[in-house]
């Protein structure tokens, strides 16, 4: 799991140096494609399937703007200057799976955009705080939505974070919005994807009709969207994905 994830914080980190106004959605696919199966390992998103229709054609999902999760790489959508990008990352390694998601910013983005990302990736360190021993589900739930709603933002309830392990998705579920005390005793070893999906406006979202894959916020404001894997230990959660080489291309964003 730790090679898994370092793998997936890597592609990331690839991906950060090529983010710039004039690339495309698939341009940038083609590189974290190309960047994982050098690595020894398989981009674990590239056709999986969808009850709504055909299998993900990318390898990475790439989320701009409005667009909160599960947007398709394709050559027309071209990033520009003030736009941000969710890239959204998933490989398979010697028989289990690394999970992660960055919300970047491309060129000079509006100051009141920055503030979401920051909340929202903020939100996401909170809900690892939570992720001990002894805790509950709904402890992480209750801190990314505390945080996030205190700043007048939205939780998106349809989507969740998930366990993770030799599948992608595994039990539980890891809704962004809880209790207290609520939900399934936390265990050390346990390994879990939290992801807080937040909107700028409103929470509400629709699924895209072109593509059956791409989510938009319904209010078109802008989305955010920050993944760490982590191991439930304890004393504090292992982060078995990173940001640390994001961070050298980008330095200290948040």
């Amino acid at each position: 799991m730790r090679r898994a994830n370092r793998l997936v914080g890597k592609t990331l980190g690839e991906l950060s140096k090529h983010i710039r106004p004039g690339i495309s959605t698939l341009q940038l696919d083609k590189i974290a494609d190309t960047f994982i199966r050098d690595h020894g390992a398989v981009p674990t998103f590239k056709n999986f399937p969808n009850p709504y229709g055909g299998p993900f054609p990318g390898s990475i999902c790439t989320s701009v703007n409005d667009v909160v999760v599960h947007g398709v790489p394709n050559a027309t959508t071209v990033l520009k200057d003030g736009d941000i990008i969710t890239v959204d990352c998933g490989v398979l390694l010697d028989e289990f799976n690394g999970d992660s998601a960055y919300t970047f910013c491309v060129g000079e983005v509006d100051e009141k955009v920055k503030h979401l990302l920051k909340t929202t990736y903020e939100s996401l360190l909170l809900g690892i705080q939570q992720a001990v021993a002894g805790n509950h589900l709904g402890d992480i739930s209750h801190a990314v939505q505390e945080h996030c709603e205190s700043n007048h933002y939205g939780i998106v309830r349809e989507l969740t974070g998930h366990g993770i392990g030799r599948k992608m998705h595994e039990d539980p579920p890891v809704p962004n919005y809880g209790r207290r005390g609520n939900g399934i005793l936390l265990k050390a070893g346990m390994c879990i994807a939290i992801e807080p999906m937040v909107t700028m406006g409103e929470r509400y979202i629709y699924l895209d009709a072109h593509d059956k894959w791409t989510l938009r916020t319904r209010d078109r404001q802008p989305a955010a969207h920050f993944e760490h894997t982590i191991a439930i230990r304890r004393g504090q959660a292992e982060i078995l994905s990173s940001f640390e080489d994001i961070l050298q291309t980008e330095g200290n964003t948040y």
